[in-house]
């Protein structure tokens, strides 16, 4: 089974609602840029149903480089997580 395109969620969306398929583009993209506004700003965007997007601050610490097993030191840095909803893992597990 193959992974849904931006395409096929567009169409399944317009499908099961009264809105054309580019009305239901427009609101995709306006909701992906919402929550890159606000997790940037916020530190987490919260997406009902699903889960939320959370900018989580990584700490420095040591790692090992795969090829020659030499300590090597990896840098703190700010990532995005997406941490599941509940209602969303009973629904799909």
């Amino acid at each position: 089974m193959a992974k849904m395109t931006k395409t096929a969620i567009i169409s399944a969306l317009a499908d099961s609602t009264s809105l054309s398929k580019k009305d239901v583009g427009s609101v995709l993209d306006a909701m992906a840029e919402l929550a890159y506004k606000e997790v940037k700003k916020n530190g987490e965007f919260v997406v009902l149903g699903l889960g939320k997007l959370l900018k989580i601050n990584r700490k420095a610490r040591m790692g090992r480089n795969p090829a020659t097993g030499e300590a090597i030191k990896i840098a703190a840095k700010t990532v995005v997580k997406f941490r599941v909803a509940k209602a969303a893992k009973d629904a799909v597990l």
